[in-house]
């Protein structure tokens, strides 16, 4: 319990402080912001775990009735130093920057219930392929509370707990603040089955509606929904109107209980602070998100009555978490800028990232396998190339069976191959970080339900335009031809499917990963077709696929016929 020696009939201030997304981003992602600084759009570093613990002790140290709540995918899809020891780096680096509870995120799910439970509760019991705490042999497990209120067990009790409560003292009041966290209903349908067997995700606004009376019943002044769930605006990150808002958080929002003050939500990666009155008057909650990966940090200031016990103003506003420059894709640097807030880094958490970061060297350098010849994204006259389409042969094979989606065929974006395999000549082993940096993404991937007419459209779609094609790498089981001559929409011709001709009325399971699957690359076809599994990291499926097949060669690049 926090308390402070002042006056009862003030109004006791709380602050909020949330972030989403983070996956495992320890190190600073080289990744950008905008913000407007002297009438510019100036883009400036931001992200990493050091940069973001040093700005939530800020935000703590200027006010003492505080609480820090994360919306899910703290851990799950993510990069090399995290990955690689089971994502036990990220929860020790968050256990150090002191937050309260995590609404677990679809991607909490990626290896299993039991891993999770692991994640929370500590120790060394091995669920996956991977070897736990090798670094750490007391793996302590987080200290903050996972929550989980619509996730259901067989025994029809939650997989974590519901919610939880601060209380704040403040001379002789007491005020308390609820927060019940949840992930998306939809969670099965983005991760393997065996991730979330057994488990029932039920409703989230009927959820969290259902606990509002309960809460209440125990002298709650505020409630907070911290839901792994979320949208997207045309607008900024401080925009408080909304522009355009849309997403599946919408009709959550229109169905939940006015009980509510703050949601704060995460899953789609933008950042936002809104005022959803502005939106649906009948609904007046603050609608916030943090963006990915600690680029920024969400303050939100509760103003509440210790009479009345009810908040009597809120406001919320999204703030850049500056890092380090780097140099980005265009060779210019990035560099942090002076005229914004800059909090430096949190050290016991920056020793934790040091720490992993070496360990991860020697990782790194662990043999997969061998391969014959050197494996390039050379592209022959159709845009294949054989690395392009072996990452898809490895997508497909690590799909293909009943229990991972029973996929037809795969297709690979080109620019998410970001490196060669270059071995020496006459054939050579290769390591874990030579295939990491071919899928630096921490993509997964996503098997689709797709028409036959689904999937020619998908294909036309790649020759439109006929001077800049968008030539999707593809798997084995997928052929076809292209007659450049043809008007558009009539140039992807005898398709073949698993030797067979492609039928226009039959379904098709397609994997592809998790940027296409949202309709990455312009290729909104996908997003457009239900789910039907998914959630194996792209990396780990092509590390499979090389470790089973000795001496494995290039690819063919034969599946596309150029006429």
């Amino acid at each position: 319990m926090n308390e402070l020696p002042v006056a009862s009939n003030e109004k006791i201030n709380v602050s909020i402080l949330a972030f989403n997304d983070l996956h495992g981003h320890l190190e600073p992602p080289s990744l950008s912001v905008r913000e407007r600084i002297d009438g510019n759009l100036t883009e400036v570093p931001a992200g990493g775990a050091a940069y973001l613990a040093a700005a939530i002790q800020h935000y703590k140290k200027l006010n003492p009735f505080n609480a820090v709540v994360s919306a899910g995918d703290m851990i799950g899809a993510t990069p090399l130093i995290s990955a690689l020891f089971l994502d036990e780096p990220t929860i020790e680096a968050v256990n150090a920057m002191g937050i309260d509870f995590n609404a677990v995120g679809n991607h909490e799910f990626d290896k299993g219930t039991p891993e999770l439970m692991r994640m929370r509760r500590g120790g060394c019991e091995k669920f996956t392929r991977l070897e736990p705490c090798q670094v750490n042999r007391q793996f302590p497990g987080a200290n903050f509370e996972f929550l989980a209120a619509n996730v259901k067990k067989s025994d029809h009790e939650t997989l974590f707990p519901a919610y939880g409560i601060k209380t704040f003292k403040q001379g002789n009041q007491v005020i308390k603040v609820g927060f019940v966290g949840m992930t998306l209903k939809n969670t099965p349908n983005l991760v393997i089955p065996e991730g979330v067997k057994g488990l029932k995700f039920e409703d989230e606004a009927a959820t969290a509606n259902a606990l509002v009376p309960l809460l209440k019943a125990q002298g709650v002044s505020a409630l907070v929904l911290v839901i792994h769930e979320g949208g997207v605006i045309q607008g900024g990150p401080n925009d408080a109107s909304c522009p355009g808002l849309s997403g599946d958080i919408v009709p959550i929002l229109n169905k939940l209980d006015t009980g509510f003050d703050v949601v704060v939500s995460g899953h789609t990666h933008r950042a936002y602070a809104c005022d959803y009155k502005r939106i649906n008057p009948s609904k007046p909650f603050l609608l916030t998100s943090a963006g990915q990966y600690g680029t920024f940090l969400t303050h939100i200031q509760l103003s509440i009555d210790p009479i009345s016990k009810t908040v009597q103003n809120k406001t919320a506003s999204n703030v850049i978490v500056q890092s380090e420059a780097f140099v980005n894709a265009s060779g210019i640097q990035v560099q942090p800028s002076s005229a914004l807030p800059f909090f430096g880094k949190q050290m016991d958490v920056e020793k934790i990232v040091n720490d992993y970061r070496t360990a991860s060297q020697a990782q790194v350098l662990k043999v997969v396998g061998r391969l014959s010849t050197s494996i390039t994204r050379n592209s022959s006259p159709s845009g294949e190339s054989g690395l392009g389409n072996l990452i898809a042969d490895a997508q497909w094979s690590s799909t293909a069976s009943a229990e991972r989606g029973r996929s037809d065929f795969a297709l690979m974006n080109p620019g998410g191959v970001r490196a060669d395999i270059l071995i020496q000549q006459g054939g050579g082993t290769v390591n874990f970080g030579q295939l990491f940096k071919v899928q630096p993404f921490g993509n997964t991937l996503v098997v689709k339900r797709m028409t036959g007419q689904q999937v020619k459209d998908l294909l036309e779609h790649q020759f439109e335009n006929l001077d800049r094609p968008k030539v999707l790498f593809p798997s084995e089981g997928l052929k076809y031809e292209v007659d450049r001559r043809q008007p558009k929409g009539q140039r992807v011709q005898n398709i073949q499917i698993g030797q067979k001709p492609l039928d226009l009325a039959r379904a098709y399971n397609v994997t592809m990963n998790s940027f296409l699957a949202s309709g990455g690359d312009g290729f909104w076809h996908f997003n457009q077709a239900p789910t039907v599994s998914g959630g194996e990291l792209d990396v780990d499926a092509l590390s499979d696929y090389v470790q089973q097949r000795p001496g494995l060669k290039p690819a063919p690049t034969d599946r596309i016929r150029m006429l």
